[in-house]
């Protein structure tokens, strides 16, 4: 998509994502949503520089867990930041899964991130994904 890959390669704009604090801070909620909460069963995910993604199967509607989990998030960063304002911009994109080939395929594209950003050589190397927890 034309879209993730100017996110993947931009070098400018809010990188906040980048600071391991604040990367460390969405990873937990991530986690959290899945063990301490049961509102997915979390599949992939790769906190990037500027932005994330998730390959999720969820136990409730994404409004139940989504927005508490962007506005914990974006209360914790702006704190670490000593800044106020929005964190997370409003959108954010969603597919239905509808084939196991489909799921790998996806998973694969997720996990394979960095390496596609030139952040890592190999996907298990970075820190704030799930190919380094498999």
């Amino acid at each position: 998509m034309v879209i993730d890959r100017m996110l993947d390669t931009a070098r400018k704009g809010p990188l906040f994502l980048k600071q391991p604090e604040i990367a460390d801070v969405v990873l937990n909620a991530l986690r959290d949503g899945e063990r301490k909460f049961q509102r997915y069963a979390l599949h992939s995910f790769v906190v990037m520089p500027n932005h994330v993604h998730l390959l999720v199967t969820p136990t409730v509607v994404a409004t139940k867990w989504l927005a508490p989990m962007k506005g914990f998030t974006a209360y914790q960063a702006n704190r670490i930041l000593g800044r106020q304002g929005a964190f997370w911009q409003s959108e954010s994109y969603d597919h239905l899964v509808r084939s196991e080939t489909e799921f790998q395929r996806i998973r694969r594209y997720i996990e394979l991130n960095p390496v596609k950003a030139g952040l890592v050589a190999t996907a298990e190397e970075f820190r704030w994904s799930s190919a380094r927890a498999a």
